[in-house]
């Protein structure tokens, strides 16, 4: 597996650019408009759920504490011009928030892995970049995913998502997958045991004893991000192999 150099200032950016973006979108497609690429949701439902996130990111990441929040109340859904102003408010304020953040502050996180606020400068640059390309496609012009910040996406989905539990494919399938970006120097090694799933370096697998079914999927690391968080269909990809494989990696 490729081990990408991601840093707070490189989310960060990825942030300052991704939300101006989701901001126009959802302006220009309006609020009954539907997001095709979230089944049963509106622009407005759009909007909404990703202001919450980042007002919860905003007001709980700063704690300095690792045990989980309440959950907040829902608010009643504003009004239109007043839900847009709302979310350039939280994108605006969780930017300046997670850049004050230390990476190694204690943080509240879903995920096994050390809770540290880095986990919050990481997921909301790829929470707002899939959500800016949600809007996009609703308003009928949708823009790939920046190669470098793409790669970073498929890897939080193999690091973070699977193996937190958050699967959406079969999880009764045993076999290795092999994921190529073509636009960047970057593939992945995946081998699923059912429920369980693993990171692989390459020269782990070649192993002619393993007899399990293997598949390849290969396409930018920008389809490749969008066919695991449930965006595009896979076969947007060249697949070889068992299909099946590849819809068992997906988290969105």
């Amino acid at each position: 597996m490729n081990r990408l150099n991601a840093t707070k200032d490189f989310w960060l950016a990825a942030l300052r650019a991704d939300g101006p973006a989701f901001q126009d979108a959802v302006a220009e497609t309006g609020p009954e408009v539907t997001v095709s690429a979230c089944p049963g949701w509106t622009v407005a439902d759009l909007v909404e759920h990703l202001t919450t996130v980042l007002r919860q990111v905003r007001e709980t990441a700063p704690r300095g504490v690792t045990d989980r929040p309440e959950d907040p109340d829902k608010p009643p859904r504003a009004p239109w011009p007043e839900a847009l102003d709302a979310l350039r408010r939280e994108l605006t304020g969780t930017v300046e928030t997670l850049d004050a953040l230390d990476p190694d502050l204690p943080a509240w996180s879903w995920p096994a892995q050390a809770k540290k606020a880095v986990f919050w400068q990481r997921r909301i640059a790829h929470e707002v970049s899939v959500h800016r390309w949600d809007a996009e496609a609703a308003a009928g012009r949708a823009t790939a995913i920046e190669t470098k910040l793409a790669a970073d996406g498929v890897n939080e989905v193999l690091d973070t998502w699977l193996p937190a539990g958050r699967r959406k494919g079969p999880i009764d399938l045993h076999g290795v997958v092999h994921l190529v970006a073509t636009d960047a120097s970057y593939e992945w090694f995946v081998r699923l045991r059912g429920a369980g799933i693993s990171l692989l370096d390459t020269g782990t697998i070649l192993d002619s004893d393993d007899h399990h079914p293997r598949a390849e999927a290969t396409g930018t690391a920008s389809d490749l991000l969008l066919a695991l968080m449930g965006r595009v269909e896979p076969d947007i990809l060249h697949i070889v192999g068992d299909p099946r494989l590849i819809s068992a990696l997906r988290a969105g």
